[in-house]
């Protein structure tokens, strides 16, 4: 029989874990690993879903950052848990726009290729497509595989999804000037929080940029999560969610302000 984790032994984890063992998925805009502050960071995987009229179509990224946002996850996630293997499946656009089927498929080619944490910096708040979603996430759920995401940057209480399902663990940003603190929020579905508030990151075309934003405070938490599982292999998903939440320094104010959106959604 598994032995059950304690808190001390997650505490413990969450801060000697380099995310050795581990692989992330970051679903997003693609990944420019040529920029230096990557430092010549190898990708596991790098392709794109390409929407080709009448089908969709998988082929390689060329490390390819159409808009920077991936790019700048990317190097959240590697500065904490630098050991942790990256993926890029790129799935949103020049302007951060995508489609449902798009999204789907970046999420299967995910759950195909074996990672253990999705990071996902989007969302979507069409209720006519919470079932598109459900079905992939519950299939993560299923399998053992994380899910991270985004809530909306200016109401944290307006449904989007991945984000909205009791499986994901759902991010908001806050003022922190640790990389390595996160928050709970009792009594709402999305209920982390961590730095996200005007953060230095990198960019395409070899730029740097502060950022505000959910989708920033999002790849804080896959990392420390990689950290978590990197020693500790076998929780589950909500074994893994229980644990933060209870390691987490308590509840508090998050930052909403209108920030630039995250992902335009598009037709199905």
């Amino acid at each position: 029989m598994k032995s059950v984790v304690n808190i001390e032994e997650a505490r413990l984890a969450l801060h000697q874990g380099t995310g050795r063992g581990v692989k992330i998925a970051v679903i997003d805009s693609g990944i420019d690993a040529r920029h230096p502050a990557l430092n010549g960071l190898k990708l596991a995987d790098d392709i794109a879903v390409v929407d080709r009229g009448h089908y969709l179509d998988v082929v390689p990224g060329e490390g390819k950052d159409l808009y920077g946002h991936g790019t700048a996850i990317a190097h959240i996630i590697h500065t904490i848990a630098p050991e942790a293997e990256i993926g890029s499946i790129r799935v949103l656009g020049e302007r951060l726009n995508s489609r449902t089927a798009i999204i789907q498929e970046g999420a299967r080619q995910a759950l195909d290729r074996g990672y253990h944490i999705l990071n996902c910096s989007f969302g979507c708040g069409i209720e006519e497509h919470v079932l598109k979603y459900k079905a992939w996430v519950d299939e993560a759920y299923l399998k053992g595989v994380h899910i991270v995401a985004a809530c909306n940057n200016i109401d944290f209480q307006k449904p989007e999804w991945p984000g909205y399902f009791p499986s994901v663990f759902t991010v908001n940003f806050c003022h922190t000037d640790r990389p390595d603190q996160f928050f709970y929020q009792p009594g709402f579905m999305v209920e982390f929080a961590a730095s996200g508030e005007n953060v230095e990151v990198p960019w395409s075309g070899g730029e740097y940029k502060k950022v505000t934003g959910t989708s920033y405070a999002t790849p804080h938490v896959v990392a420390l999560l990689a950290r978590l599982i990197g020693l500790l292999p076998d929780l589950s998903p909500l074994e893994a969610k229980a644990l933060m939440l209870r390691i987490a320094e308590g509840e508090k104010k998050t930052v909403q302000q209108p920030v630039r959106p995250r992902f335009q959604q598009g037709k199905a």
